[in-house]
């Protein structure tokens, strides 16, 4: 088990699935409808239950979006992101307008299972990450087991393939300059993701960085095997898709990282003018 690091821990505020809102006078205007993002999370080892409400957090101090994160919760009722069988709260993509998915092998009852599949199939957007090419893992015999390789090949681009060791680490270049998904990030940073494999991708995929393996934990660290894209946009079904296969706990310690993924954020939702030149605000909001 991956180990939140102590920077994440301490820079990570509570985060309100809800929040107050004061009545309105009859005459006031209207104000401009949030985007609601829904986050689905649940993995075995890089803390998604952690992350990702910090990202939410930011989205909703920062960028004035309505967040609802969405946790696996055990037969106990307890949230527990090593039980598999259980995202409740699903109901909520109806309403979405975007999605964030971090989550890995889980082996969901159907009418949760369609209630993702209803939502990608109806062409709405979506943001991932890393172990969400392998969302799924369902026995061979069980009905829904093509999902364990198509959700992550059709909708996301690729499949899980292999990836380069767990004491590597990931060099990141930005190869789309120009790309509203890009803008303020470093031309060059370090993750500690290790690489993976994601060669060749499905579909109609732009890959906007690259990502080169290193042999260690440091950016000085020699590289070794072949480059592989880390982030890309396609579609699915007529709607946008942003992935990343970065999302150790200790990258969202890196401003080009959370950026990435709040500037895709905003891709997603077909806002790209309203990031600016030097990328989306993404400062912690500070504690209470």
């Amino acid at each position: 088990m991956l180990r939140p690091p102590l920077m994440l821990i301490a820079l990570v505020i509570p985060f309100a699935a809800s929040s107050l809102h004061a009545e309105q006078p009859a005459e006031a205007t209207p104000v401009a409808k949030k985007p609601h993002i829904v986050f689905i999370t649940g993995d075995h080892e890089y803390q998604s239950e952690i992350n990702q409400p910090m990202i939410a957090s930011i989205l909703e101090a920062k960028h004035g979006m309505k967040c609802t994160v969405l946790y696996a919760v055990d037969e106990t009722g307890q949230r527990n992101p090593q039980y598999e069988k259980n995202i409740p709260g699903l109901e909520a993509l109806q309403t979405a307008d975007l999605v964030v998915m971090y989550v890995r092998f889980r082996a969901l009852p159907d009418d949760q299972l369609k209630m993702i599949l209803d939502y990608v199939n109806a062409g709405r957007p979506i943001v991932a990450l890393r172990t969400s090419t392998h969302a799924f893992l369902y026995p061979k015999e069980h009905p829904q087991f093509r999902w364990n390789d198509d959700f992550g090949r059709e909708v996301f681009g690729q499949k899980w393939i292999r990836h380069h060791g767990h004491d590597s680490s990931t060099q990141v270049h930005v190869m789309l300059k120009d790309h509203p998904i890009t803008r303020g990030l470093e031309p060059t940073f370090h993750c500690r993701s290790w690489l993976y494999h994601v060669m060749p991708l499905h579909g109609d995929c732009t890959a906007l960085l690259n990502g080169a393996a290193l042999k260690g934990e440091k950016p000085e660290d020699p590289v070794f095997g072949t480059p592989n894209p880390v982030a890309w946009t396609k579609t699915y079904k007529g709607g946008r898709v942003f992935f990343t296969t970065l999302g150790h706990p200790q990258d969202f310690e890196n401003v080009s990282m959370r950026r990435l993924l709040v500037n895709g954020v905003y891709w997603a939702l077909g806002r790209e003018a309203d990031i600016p030149a030097e990328g989306c605000n993404v400062d912690l909001p500070a504690a209470p």
